[in-house]
């Protein structure tokens, strides 16, 4: 289902790293773990950031203990925070900006999510009855992106994820309502290495679903609410996923699948995806 055509003021949705002051390398902590290789503390640079600030590591992130790296995407927050909220000034020729830049990044990555999230809702024709109020959620969140620094430092993101959260609800809901399969609620449920394999799951809530290693091999996922489930090593071989809801591409990344495996056009197939 192809996404609703953004307007020329709406931010691009997806990360574009070459326009990017490396963002998530430097503002974002990590501990050593399965994901990481080593700790990070918050606005410190990786050790693998360039002078250009490029990965050094960049094609051997997994093989490097790094695959926490490959399963983040900002959704364009850091191409915003560093073109638009900040001018063009990266935070090394100009230090001063450096603390703020990396204070603003991780609120404007949740814009974006929200963004995203709106923008596919509005895609929904069976979300019609809700995209006056979506736009208008739209047109509040788009505004919010282009505050200056100091604006957006203090503002409460919290907040305005509640009220949009609502509609995300509603559109979930006439959405799913549609699905021929009878509707499963897993919402939040405990699914780490369930067998789901085949799974007729269109229509289901899997909203914070725990997916980790589940075997959903053939599973059908259409119109099943994604949002915020969690499919760390998930089996997604050839599993159909091309109209599942709100489903957003750390999620992808995160699993493993096969190029049989349906995603919606609006995504890009994992590279370590065999």
């Amino acid at each position: 289902m192809p996404p609703t055509p953004a307007s020329p003021s709406t931010p691009a949705l997806h990360a574009d790293c070459a326009n990017c002051f490396a963002l998530c390398c430097v503002a974002l902590p990590f501990a050593k773990s399965n994901d990481f290789a080593m700790n990070k503390a918050a606005g410190t640079p990786c050790k693998n950031l360039q002078q250009d600030f490029r990965c050094g590591i960049h094609t051997q992130l997994r093989d490097k203990g790094f695959p926490g790296c490959t399963v983040f995407d900002c959704f364009g927050a850091g191409q915003q925070v560093s073109q638009v909220t900040f001018g063009g000034r990266d935070w090394r020729s100009h230090p001063e900006t450096s603390r703020q830049m990396f204070e603003v990044f991780p609120i404007m990555r949740q814009l974006h999510e929200l963004l995203f999230y709106i923008t596919e809702a509005l895609a929904r024709p069976a979300a019609a009855p809700l995209h006056p109020a979506l736009r208008a959620a739209l047109a509040t969140t788009e505004e919010a992106t282009r505050a200056d620094a100091a604006t957006l430092a203090p503002f409460d993101v919290g907040a305005l994820r509640q009220e949009i959260n609502t509609l995300l609800l509603k559109t979930s809901e006439l959405v799913r309502a549609k699905a021929p399969a009878r509707k499963k609620n897993h919402r939040g449920a405990d699914l780490m290495g369930a067998r789901l394999s085949g799974a007729d799951l269109r229509g289901a809530n899997l909203r914070g679903a725990y997916l980790i290693a589940a075997d959903l091999s053939r599973a059908d996922l259409r119109t099943a609410d994604l949002i915020g489930a969690d499919f760390r090593d998930a089996n997604l071989a050839d599993a159909d996923l091309r109209e599942a809801l709100f489903l957003t591409q750390p999620q992808l990344n995160a699993a493993q699948g096969t190029p049989t495996t349906k995603i919606p056009p609006t995504l890009t197939r994992p590279t370590h995806w065999t």
